[in-house]
Order: structure tokens, then C-alpha cells, then sequence
């Protein structure tokens, strides 16, 4: 059965998005490491894509462990910085669909103020048909009730979904109702199934600058 609408997530399949690789070049791996084993920031982060103030969580932690205050800002003062690089070829598949009238959805966990600083910064975050970003519903992935908003937006049953993910836990979370879904693991990959699924040519598929055949 062929899918009718793709749905994209975002971090690490459009656009690369390791906070840790930002403070290993800002910071050093060393003082990285330590940062993260005692400041809880991936859980602030949840609770920003999920709906809560980036400035305000930033701050109240930085306040909370203030032996790493100035780093702690960095990840609202410099949260752009961590965000890259594009992932081109994926971008290039996004755009393909497009060209060939394929809806191209994105569900996404993503702050709603960070949402919309990417969106000023990357012009094909704006080229989705529909975007489901965590936090303007206030929940994330892979809570099911995430999945089922995308479902009652969508005019199509799950099964003609495509979703592909870079975490294999909102993959199974999407298998689970009944989607199609790509454990994103390179852009190549992710060129591979669409073609399989009868979406894109090889030639369409292949990363920009090379020969398909």
C-alpha cells in the first residue's frame, strides 16, 4: 500500500542537533562531560518541548547550579549554534516530494520559541504542508497523544503514514498505531525506503551533486 502523506521528524534527520557537541568545542569534552552528569539539561529541554518557556527554564536552572551559570545561558543565548549542520540530502528528499505533489508533513519535538527560531534560520521548515510541533500541544514524543493529533489532522488512515525518526523509541511508538515508519539512521537510508515505497525515483532520491545510475 502506498504512503500518501511522509511525515518528517526533524532533529538529526533534517537539521543535526547535538548539544554536546556544541559544549565539547565551547567548553571542552572534559568540563562537557562533568555539565551534563550534574546539570539536568536534557530534562529542561523535554519540559521546553513540551511546552514551557526556554528563557525561563534556562534561567531557573542556571539559578539552581550556579557553579555552571554561564554555560547553563549558553543553551538560550546560543541555542542556534547548536542546531546544524543541515543534512542536506534529506533536505533535497524533502523538497523532491514536494516537487512531485507528495504531502510532506513534520512531527516534531521542539520548544514553541525554538520552533520558530529555526524556522527563521532554515527557509525548508516552512516548505511542510503541516507541522505538529510538541509544543504548541504540549506534549512530546513518544507520548501516543502526539501521534493521535497528527491523526485526527490527517485525511488519510495510518497505515498510508510514512514517518521516519532518528529515535528508534518514537519509531515503535508509531508502528504501534499502525504507521509506516524509518528508523532514520543517514539520509541514504531514509532515500532508500522512499523509493521502495514507490515514492521517489532513484534518480530523485539520490544526494544532491551525485549520479544515481
Amino acid at each position: 500500500m502506498r504512503p500518501e502523506i511522509v511525515v518528517f521528524d526533524i532533529g538529526n534527520v533534517l537539521i543535526g542537533w547535538q548539544p554536546d557537541r556544541f559544549y565539547d568545542g565551547v567548553i571542552g569534552p572534559g568540563a562537557r562531560q562533568r555539565l551534563f552528569a550534574e546539570v539536568p539539561l536534557t530534562a529542561m529541554n523535554e519540559r521546553v518541548d513540551a511546552g514551557a518557556s526556554m528563557q525561563d527554564e534556562v534561567q531557573a536552572l542556571a539559578r539552581a547550579h550556579p557553579a555552571w551559570h554561564d554555560e547553563i545561558l549558553m543553551w538560550h543565548t546560543r541555542w542556534a549554534d547548536m542546531v546544524h549542520p543541515v543534512i542536506d540530502h534529506s533536505v533535497a528528499l524533502l523538497r523532491a516530494l514536494r516537487g512531485k505533489g507528495v504531502p510532506v508533513w513534520a512531527l516534531t519535538n521542539f520548544g514553541v520559541e525554538t520552533y520558530r527560531i529555526a524556522q527563521g534560520r532554515f527557509d525548508f521548515l516552512n516548505d511542510f504542508d503541516r507541522a505538529i510541533v510538541s509544543g504548541h500541544h504540549r506534549v512530546i514524543k513518544p507520548d501516543p497523544r502526539i501521534y493521535a493529533i497528527l491523526e485526527d489532522a490527517a485525511p488519510v488512515p495510518p497505515e498510508r503514514l510514512l514517518f521516519a525518526d532518528d529515535r528508534a523509541d518514537n519509531v515503535a511508538a508509531a508502528i504501534a498505531r499502525g504507521w509506516r515508519a524509518h528508523h532514520f539512521t543517514s539520509p541514504a537510508g531514509w532515500a532508500a525506503c522512499l523509493v521502495d515505497a514507490g515514492l521517489l525515483s532513484p534518480e530523485e532520491a539520490a544526494a544532491p551533486g551525485t549520479d544515481a545510475t
